[in-house]
């Protein structure tokens, strides 16, 4: 396998995300004193700094490996929306698919960071699912997407904040599938069964216990190929990729199914590493069709990026190094 060229064909690829995408705000500050008003510490603020978060992520590391990435959500048309779009656009992430509304938020959420820990995180969102006039438009964005661009594959990335409702994933599913486009999806607990018809269903291993009712922690591949053939009778899917936290990556499709082992990291932060995971998987999956591949090196992916400190987008040339060191 040439990993540069398959990396070079990656750089070919137009692709859509739809999802929940936030705004990650830290400041930064010292702690010198208590309250006097009450027993709590005062933060002197030093700093702040705005990132992009939820859905976003994932763009930013398709972005990371030079795939044209286009992202669809609905947002509030307020001061942090506003800064949120001026973030995406600065990260070359096309933002024409964002539907601002009057009648939202932007999620936000805030951390206040002092002595090198957290010391509070301030959460400002609305989480009830967007109405039938935001829906609409955002499915006509979509559309109109798809028939321009012709994307290699779509991915929608759930964090439970309104914008993936029932109808939002079934009709972007059928569209992808009337015009012959890839689909994978991270899913979260709300709308889990709803993602019918999907190429690649991406859940953790957490996530399909609470689903399934399952009990046992048990990471035994015969385990997880009955947990593919029960996800499969509710979604009809092609491909099940379950991330399995340190015990790495494993993969169920058509002809193939294995357990990829996770490669020894000096870990410091596990954020974030869902979203490298199923970016790199999909462009990997979208450019060879080959699950194998895709799972190889976003299981590399996802390790990487764990260690570093905050949510991280993968670097395309760490990434390509290491694939050539730990795959060739």
């Amino acid at each position: 396998m040439n990993y540069s060229a398959l990396f070079k064909d990656i750089e070919q690829l137009t692709i859509g995300i739809v999802g929940d995408v936030m705004l990650d705000t830290y400041m930064w500050g010292n702690v010198d004193r208590i309250s006097p008003e009450a027993p709590v510490p005062i933060v002197a603020l030093k700093e702040k700094e705005f990132r992009i978060g939820g859905a976003a992520n994932v763009a930013l590391n398709t972005v990371s490996l030079k795939a044209s990435t286009h992202i669809f959500s609905v947002i509030g048309k307020d001061d942090d929306g506003k800064t949120l779009i001026n973030l995406l656009q600065k990260n070359n992430i096309q933002t024409n698919g964002i539907i601002q509304s009057q009648n939202r938020i932007t999620t936000n959420k805030i951390r206040v960071i002092a002595r090198n820990q957290q010391m509070m995180r301030l959460d400002s969102e609305i989480i009830n699912d967007i109405d039938k006039e935001e829906s609409s438009l955002l499915l006509q964005q979509i559309e109109q997407f798809i028939i321009a661009q012709k994307p290699a594959i779509i991915i929608l990335q759930d964090y439970n904040k309104g914008v993936l409702t029932d109808e939002v994933i079934k009709k972007t599913i059928a569209l992808c599938k009337e015009y012959n486009i890839l689909t994978a999806v991270d899913p979260k607990r709300k709308n889990f069964f709803s993602y019918i018809g999907v190429d690649i269903f991406k859940p953790n291993l957490k996530e399909i216990k609470d689903a399934l009712n399952i009990i046992t922690d048990s990471t035994s591949l015969e385990h997880l190929k009955e947990i593919h053939k029960q996800l499969q009778e509710k979604l009809q899917h092609k491909i099940s990729f379950i991330t399995l936290s340190d015990k790495g990556v494993f993969y169920n499709s058509a002809d193939d199914c294995t357990i990829i082992q996770a490669h020894i990291r000096h870990i410091a932060d596990v954020s974030g590493a869902g979203d490298t995971v199923i970016a790199v998987a999909s462009l990997i999956y979208a450019t060879t069709k080959n699950m194998k591949l895709a799972a190889e090196i976003a299981n590399i992916a996802g390790g990487l990026v764990c260690e570093e400190v905050g949510t991280a987008a993968i670097n395309k040339n760490v990434l390509e190094k290491e694939v050539i060191v730990l795959l060739s």
